[in-house]
């Protein structure tokens, strides 16, 4: 590689870059005759969007999955969710270390930039970990679905192969499934949806949280403490979590949910709030709830799950240090303090820049679909909606993504891939290479607000 190529090709742009390879290579084999079902054609434009659609793990599709993709067409797909859920640089860790490679320097920094870390320390050790923790909380979640469901279908061959993608699905967060219908059939069956959502949490709650707390109960030193890192996400991730329980209630308990009994109002909340941040599957048709419910999801779905995650958004510690910050601003304080620590400023700049460029991105998107469509086909709120989903990399849906026009499509494939790969490492591969000025202005201040 010669010295302008390595100096344009930053980790960050490596990294959109690989995603953006890895789409157009399951579009193809998605494309290709075999994957589709005897008698079934897909276009090119409907098989690029569904491998964007799994590589970001957002659930957002133009087909019916069921109905459209034969078994190896599903395979490939699967294996798209299962790339995007741990990331590209999980599988290339795990291939390096397969061949006897040695993890150099360069290839650490495509980590943390995949996985949204701050430090060389232990990377390697945080791949193994992620792959092995995935793959092993997949299998349980295989059997204990698959065998669950062999009450529900005519062979244990399809039980858990059912168990197996929906297993896959929930804890990738991606919002895909073959039933046909998500897991609508499985409305009135909360042992399902109990499963589905410790797996949607599983997979939102980040892979950082999850080592932390398996070392936790592995380490022999009990002294052990949890990072900053971890307490706000996870303390975040539930008050947001509760907070879209208690909204969804108190929303439809008179509309939606009215001549429900208490225990399907529960758990029609409580499937809703987890599948909102960022997975995407459903027990209901969320067309029909009312207008204050779908802009709440809508908010869910935007702030999305933890950093180094299966889940987009602008992140739980995102919303906890913009909330922090403000806070502190409050009470005449100028700095940001919690769980007995202060925040950096940079990371304070970079939660502020996530959530203005995300507004500005979420209302260009809106306002872009609205000049796309016919105003008539498509409510506003619907047109809020896909888009939240799809910049949230969350995949619910009101059910107008198949009826967009192309150019709508092709704007919520860029979404996808923006909330994918994360807008801090989507803005750092398009800045331009810091220069130092050998000068400074003098400084004067200016009226805000």
């Amino acid at each position: 590689m010669n010295l302008g190529m390595s100096k344009f090709l930053s980790p960050f742009r490596i990294i959109v870059i690989s995603y953006i390879v890895a789409m157009f290579v399951f579009s193809i084999f998605l494309y290709l005759p075999f994957s589709s079902q005897p008698g079934v054609t897909v276009s090119y434009s409907e098989a690029l969007f569904t491998s964007v659609s799994a590589v970001s793990v957002t659930g957002l599709t133009v087909v019916n999955v069921s109905e459209t993709y034969s078994g190896i067409g599903i395979f490939f797909l699967a294996m798209a969710i299962q790339l995007g859920g741990i990331g590209v640089m999980t599988i290339g860790t795990f291939v390096w270390l397969i061949f006897g490679k040695k993890i150099v320097l360069s290839q650490r920094m495509l980590i943390m930039v995949d996985h949204n870390q701050i430090a060389f320390q232990g990377l390697v050790k945080l791949m193994k970990g992620i792959l092995v923790v995935a793959l092993a909380i997949e299998l349980i979640g295989t059997l204990i679905l698959g065998t669950y469901y062999i009450n529900y279908f005519d062979t244990i061959g399809e039980a858990y192969y059912q168990g197996a993608f929906g297993a896959l699905s929930a804890f990738t967060n991606a919002g895909f499934d073959v039933t046909g219908a998500s897991l609508i059939p499985f409305a009135d069956d909360y042992f399902v949806q109990l499963v589905s959502i410790l797996l949607i949490f599983a997979g939102a709650i980040g892979f950082p949280v999850i080592m932390e707390i398996k070392e936790y109960f592995t380490a022999k030193n009990r002294e052990f403490r949890f990072s900053l890192f971890t307490k706000i996400a996870v303390s975040t991730y539930f008050i947001v979590f509760v907070i879209g329980v208690a909204g969804l209630w108190l929303l439809e308990r008179n509309e939606y949910y009215d001549g429900l009994a208490w225990h399907q109002q529960l758990f029609f909340s409580l499937f809703n709030s987890a599948t909102a941040r960022s997975s995407g599957l459903t027990v209901m048709d969320v067309s029909d709830l009312t207008l204050a419910s779908l802009l709440l999801l809508s908010g869910l779905m935007i702030i999305g799950a933890s950093p180094s995650s299966v889940g987009g958004g602008i992140r739980t510690t995102t919303l906890a240090v913009m909330f922090l910050t403000i806070r502190s601003f409050a009470m005449g304080r100028s700095d940001v303090k919690a769980f007995g620590r202060e925040i950096h400023p940079e990371d304070r700049q970079k939660a502020f820049i996530v959530l203005s460029v995300f507004a500005v991105g979420l209302f260009a998107a809106v306002i872009m679909l609205s000049a796309f469509e016919d105003s008539t086909e498509f409510a506003l709120m619907a047109i809020i909606f896909e888009v939240s989903s799809a910049f949230g990399t969350c995949g619910l849906s009101m059910g107008i993504t198949p009826e967009l026009s192309l150019p709508s499509q092709i704007t919520l494939m860029a979404l996808m891939l923006i909330g994918r790969v994360g807008l801090v490492a989507f803005l750092f591969s398009i800045r331009a290479k810091e220069k130092k000025t050998p000068y400074k202005h003098p400084t004067e201040r200016i009226i805000i607000g």
